[in-house]
């Protein structure tokens, strides 16, 4: 009988604790994909399984892998104190200094007490003055500007939510800002735009599941089959069970 996901994250916990990062993360990941199997949308503990891999990502020095595993933690689980802390450390080691202070800052918002926060803004304040072409200042009102256009998207307003992640990509070259703005130039058929948007976002997190399903789109609908299922292939490849994946390859199969 196979281990349930709650067994293989405890296992993963302890391989952790003995220092065995690359097992650990491992184990995670195999919890995540039976959560995925099972259609199981429990967002708290898919986000858990993902704070604890970025966690050893961090460890191994693979922060780029930190920071998304992170991001597709904050995502299912909002403001959740152990990946802004680890995202921070992983920019901080990027020497992505600005993104470092505002998840520290963010951090601090949800427990002032929390003094490894605390730490990691001081941290960050002398090497942040080296970079003052990003500010803190601008990070934050990129922020903003994506949830403007998040909430524009709600609305159907598909136009101006563009034009908000537009303004935001000028602050910060953020993924999900690329993946939602790819979005709205699907639901505009500007396909050849939605696809850059997506490379974009592959550039920054090459797993990225949105920007590999959305830029299979576009490309289907260019008639670049070839590349569509290439995309499909290479996203399957982290999530085998993906149902809107799976049906679209079948679509690409039939083309």
């Amino acid at each position: 009988m196979a281990a349930s996901p709650g067994a293989l994250r405890r296992a993963g916990n302890e391989e952790f604790r003995r220092g065995q990062y690359g097992p650990a993360a491992a184990l995670y990941t195999r919890a995540l994909q039976q959560l995925e199997a099972s259609g199981d949308a429990a967002a708290e503990e898919r986000s858990v399984l993902l704070a604890n891999r970025a966690a050893c990502h961090l460890k191994d020095g693979a922060c780029s892998l930190c920071v998304a595993d992170c991001t597709s933690a904050l995502e299912l689980a909002p403001f959740g104190i152990k990946p802004l802390l680890r995202r921070a450390a992983a920019y901080e080691a990027l020497e992505r200094y600005p993104l470092a202070y505002v998840d520290y800052k963010t951090a601090l918002q949800v427990d002032c007490s929390v003094q490894a926060a605390h730490d990691g803004v001081n941290s960050v304040l002398y090497p942040f003055t080296l970079f003052p072409d990003q500010t803190a200042a601008g990070i934050e009102r990129a922020r903003t500007l994506k949830e403007e256009g998040n909430e524009l998207v709600k609305k159907g307003n598909h136009k101006k939510a563009v034009e908000k992640y537009s303004e935001s990509l000028k602050l910060n070259q953020e993924c999900a800002t690329y993946t939602n703005r790819a979005l709205c130039y699907l639901t505009l058929k500007q396909y050849k735009d939605a696809a850059q948007d997506c490379t974009e976002a592959l550039k920054l997190d090459p797993k990225n599941v949105k920007a590999l399903y959305r830029r299979a789109q576009a490309f289907k609908e260019l008639k670049d089959y070839k590349s569509s299922i290439s995309d499909i292939k290479s996203l399957l490849k982290t999530e085998p069970k993906n149902t809107a994946a799976l049906r679209l390859l079948q679509e690409l199969n039939r083309a």
